[in-house]
């Protein structure tokens, strides 16, 4: 039988990825006047998510009613990482509804425009759980009563996988299913189920919440935003990417030492990514464009600076499932360190098709901001001109960034 609704489905303002607050905390101390705006997007085609645009208004009406409760703040003082003043901004935060507009989209399509507006600093908690919320809502209502037992024997033969098929010991998981989830009950009964029949090999989840509850470790570092950002907040915007990893390790002084290397592509990623900082941070993190060629270029990449890649780690997040975190992990195993964050494939495999949803910043007071992917279909931009601009600075042809 599938759980109990809940009133909310968004209980905790904890029930985010860590890497909302690493940033968050970045935009206290340093941006804390900047002004941004998100948008939504739904990638699958179809999709008809008009008819749940009360519910979801509901539900975040309710998650601005939450507060950090003082159990949760002591939590977060336990992290060597955040400092006390950012902690003591948590007591005082709640999000604000009126920062929010969400509404039918004018084409008619089926397809709902969901807005953010306003300070970087109150607004970037909405992400996370607003994609939690949209998936969630839409779920209820097109798969109600759903049986389980399907996803229970998907999510079984994964872990057996993983951790029965001698050699692959070392090979270990972290769960970054928070934003697409099927629903809240079923992320923590994945997660609770990984930590059973994989021990050791679940290093832990993005989401606090349930790295609290269930004893794990929190992980993440940064996100697309926070390099996009410094688009209109670093000095020129050739030099953006270096003042955003600058102004990181001037934050976290050697902790969180994952970079992300597809926002202007990977070619510009490694011109400004150069021995400084690959002796600086602890490694780079993959999210767009073919992996096997990532890790080949990114290991070179540190050769050239005369950086031992075993002494690095490399982080492959981008779509993956359980096979393609084993091929990674036979290719790479014994030439650096590896990571694996699983997200949809974990929390949303119980039988209907997955949203493709994402809430992305495209703009930073007052102007465009955007991500050139590595991988076609998850550029964002309202603003054409501006990529145009923004290839031409990063010297990256049309249509490509590679």
């Amino acid at each position: 039988m599938p759980p109990p609704k809940s009133p909310m489905i968004i209980e905790s303002l904890l029930d985010t990825d860590l890497y909302k607050f690493s940033m968050m905390q970045v935009v206290l101390h340093q941006y804390p006047a900047a002004q941004v705006e998100y948008r939504f997007k739904c990638r699958n085609a179809g999709i008809d998510l008009v008819p749940h645009i009360d519910e979801i208004r509901t539900e975040l009406a309710a998650l601005c009613q939450l507060r950090f409760t003082p159990d949760e703040l002591l939590y977060l003082r336990s992290w060597r990482f955040l400092k006390s003043d950012f902690v003591d901004f948590l007591d005082l935060f709640h999000l604000n509804e009126k920062y929010v507009e969400i509404t039918p989209s004018a084409s008619g399509n089926g397809e709902i425009e969901i807005r953010i507006r306003g300070p970087w600093l109150h607004t970037i908690l909405f992400e996370v759980p607003l994609l939690a919320i949209v998936n969630e809502v839409y779920f209820r209502h097109v798969s109600a009563g759903l049986d389980l037992s399907e996803g229970r024997r998907r999510l079984q033969t994964k872990i057996g996988l993983l951790r029965d098929t001698p050699d692959y010991g070392g090979c270990r998981i972290a769960d970054y299913g928070t934003r697409r989830r099927y629903s809240r009950h079923w992320q923590r009964e994945v997660v609770t189920t990984l930590r059973e029949g994989l021990g050791t090999q679940l290093t832990g989840t993005s989401n606090v919440l349930l790295a609290r509850d269930l004893g794990l470790t929190p992980l993440g570092t940064l996100a697309h935003e926070y390099l996009q950002a410094h688009q209109a907040l670093g000095p020129r915007l050739r030099d953006s990417q270096v003042a955003a990893l600058e102004a990181w390790a001037k934050e976290y002084r050697g902790d969180l030492g994952i970079a992300l290397s597809d926002v202007y592509g990977f070619s510009a990623f490694l011109r400004d990514f150069d021995m400084y900082f690959c002796k600086l941070f602890d490694g780079t993190r993959h999210d767009s464009g073919e992996p096997f060629d990532w890790g080949e270029r990114m290991l070179a990449h540190y050769q050239a600076n005369r950086v031992d890649p075993r002494s690095k780690v490399l982080v492959f997040s981008d779509g993956l499932d359980i096979p393609k975190v084993m091929q990674l992990y036979a290719h790479f195993r014994g030439r650096c360190l590896l990571a694996f964050g699983v997200g949809t494939n974990l929390t949303n495999d119980v039988g209907p098709t997955p949203l493709n949803i994402v809430i992305k910043m495209t703009r930073c007071n007052g102007q465009p901001v955007a991500k050139l992917s590595d991988s076609p279909g998850k550029d964002m931009c309202d603003d054409e001109a501006y990529l145009t601009y923004l290839r031409q600075v990063f010297e990256i042809p049309a249509k490509q960034a590679v």
